[in-house]
Order: structure tokens, then sequence, then C-alpha cells
């Protein structure tokens, strides 16, 4: 079960056209890397529910046939005033609404929240979660106690019997440091008690009451890569990991030309009279006039252009971007309608205070 139905708030204005399991990382939806990961510990049969934009999500990853993985899709919506509302049934509600309809949770599930990068093995979660004798486990991984607002955190005895659950505490009141990845292993019981037709939260609401009942609910705390993008200074963070090669299974898309430069097809430069230091990616239909300087880690997505002399620094442009002349642009995610800083000041196009120029290459 992929959950994909929320609505991204935190990492506007990235979401603002996309929802968060499509926003792309080298050129692929975060969500595309959790069907290949799921694929390769053999998972067969894969639910995404579904509301925002739900669209983008179904058109692109379809039946699954292209990942060897059937998906099927639950809408979470309802028709009012003659349009279509987007009605997000709560992480829990979603699995519920899925159940009641059909009961396709029928032996155990593993859960995930659709807009992260990992690299957990499974095969080992799987193990401990029914060796234990588990109705549930939550992952687990150790934070530093300054950031446990921004999660589920977790309270376990020696054993990782779950003792308490909260939901995103302040720090000086939260009871531990271990924070849920928001990747679950459920056995079908674990939906009896969630209500049905109600909107209903896994970490606020189910495993509160899962620990109320001193039930078999378990946390596994294991070493493994978890990378979150809850915020848009995240996702600027993400990908210059990524491009600088430290996350593992992500290869470079294109053809490495230079050293740490790769290019996708149909490109447009004057190699001669720029500077390009990597590791950067110039997408396909890309076009970059004289003068222009480049910093990486810098991705440039398909069909951008940069004007003559401008600069672009540790950043990210989306497809179809132009940079103006003798503009500078330096650690910031870059978009035909808006730019965004790393610590996520966003600037639309018009905005008086801003001073950078940039637009629609498609224009």
């Amino acid at each position: 079960m992929i959950l994909a139905a929320g609505q991204g708030t935190r990492v506007r204005p990235l979401t603002r056209d996309l929802p968060k399991p499509m926003v792309p990382i080298l050129g692929k939806p975060v969500m595309e890397y959790l069907i290949e990961h799921l694929a390769r510990y053999g998972v067969r049969q894969i639910m995404v529910n579904v509301a925002f934009n739900h669209w983008k999500i179904e058109s692109h990853f379809g039946d699954g046939h292209r990942w060897g993985v059937e998906i099927g899709y639950s809408y979470e919506g309802a028709r009012e005033h003659g349009e279509i509302v987007p009605k997000p049934c709560g992480s829990a509600g979603g699995m519920k609404k899925i159940q009641d309809f059909s009961g396709f949770f029928d032996e155990t599930t593993i859960v995930l929240c659709g807009d992260a990068l990992i690299d957990l093995d499974f095969g080992a979660a799987l193990f401990e979660h029914r060796s234990k004798g588990a109705i549930a486990s939550v992952v687990t991984l150790d934070v530093p106690r300054s950031e446990v607002q921004n999660y589920g955190i977790v309270k376990c005895d020696k054993n990782g019997h779950v003792e308490s659950f909260q939901e995103k505490p302040k720090p000086d009141e939260a009871h531990s440091t271990l924070a849920s990845t928001g990747i679950y292993i459920f056995e079908p019981s674990v939906l009896d008690l969630v209500p049905s037709n109600t909107v209903f939260d896994i970490g606020s609401q189910l495993f509160p009451l899962m620990v109320e009942r001193k039930l078999p609910f378990y946390a596994q705390s294991r070493f493994f890569n978890w990378i979150d993008i809850g915020r848009v200074s995240d996702y600027w963070s993400v990908l210059q990991r990524v491009l600088r090669g430290e996350v593992a299974q992500m290869d470079m898309p294109g053809r490495e030309v230079r050293p740490g430069v790769w290019v996708g097809l149909n490109t447009r430069v004057p190699w001669d009279e720029v500077t390009i230091n990597g590791p950067v990616y110039i997408g396909s239909g890309v076009e970059i006039e004289p003068g222009v300087t480049i910093q990486g880690p810098t991705w440039i997505g398909t069909g951008s252009h940069l004007r003559r002399n401008s600069t672009l620094a540790h950043s990210v442009l989306f497809e179809y971007t132009r940079i103006g002349e003798g503009q500078t642009f330096s650690d910031m995610i870059v978009a035909p309608l808006y730019c965004v800083d790393r610590k996520g000041k966003t600037f639309y196009q018009g905005d008086e205070e801003c001073t950078l120029r940039w637009s629609d290459a498609r224009a």
C-alpha cells in the first residue's frame, strides 16, 4: 500500500500542480523509486490511494506492468455542486475504505508513504515482524531531539514493544528520539480497529489505540537510508545529495560527455565558451548560450534555456525554465512561474521584491 492522497502543503509551490509523490528526482517521480524497490523484493500487488491531482499519478503509472507489478487505485473524493472535490480519508481511513470495498488486505501488507526515498531491506523487516508475532510494526530511525517536532515519535521497551506514540511533539515533550519513517507492516486484523466511513489517521489515532489496548505492536530500528521530502528545503538537500552520487541505486541519466557532466539528447551547448563544473545534468532540448557558468551539483530540466552570461550554481531548474541574461541563481529551485530558495522562501513571476529575472522557455 502506497499512501498518496495527501495535498503536500509543506512542499508548496512544488506541489502546486503535482501530487507530492510525483515530485521529480533525476527526472523520475519519487513514487517510481518506491515501486521499483518494492518490485525488487517480490511485491507484485500495490494499491495506491489518491485524491489531489489523482490523474497525474494514474496516467503515469497505469496498471504497473512496466515495473512488473499490478497497481490499483482508490480515489478519495466526491462530487459536490457538479464538481469533483478531493476528500482524503486519512492514512488509516483510506486503507479501511479499500478493505470495505474489496477485502484487498487479506495478508501481511507493507505500507509506505509515497514521498520518501528508501533502501530498506524488506526481507529482514518482514522476518522480524513475523518472528515477534506482531500484528503491526513501525520502522524507525533515531533523529536529533531538535527535529522531533517533524515526526511521529515512538517509545518502546527493550524488546521493541511500543509503549507510546506521539505525533510531532515539542522537543521537551518527546518521550524518545525514535522517529517513525512512515513505513509500516500490518496484519489484516489491524484494519478491524479502524472505523468505516471515517477520516482516521495511522499516527495520531490508530497507533495510540493499539498502545492503549496493549496489542502486539512493535518498533523496528534498523540501519537504512531514508530520505524524507517533507519540506522544500528537504527537496533541495535531497537533489544535492543525489547529484553528488551519495544515494545508492540512483544513476544519472543521459551521456557523460565530460567528467561529471551528463547531457540528454538534442542539446545546444557552445562547450568552448561556457564554464561547467560537475556534477551537472543538462536535459534534452536545453540551450545554453556563450558566457554561461554552471556550478554543480545542478540539474537542468528538459527544454530549459540559459541566456548569455548567466550563472547557475547548486540549483535545480524544472522543465522549460529560462534564466535571464546576466542573472545569477544560487542554491535555488526554479520553475517557469516561481523560484524557491534553499530555505523555502518563494518568489513568483512579477513579485516586486524579487530582482531575479526568469521565465517560461516555451514563451
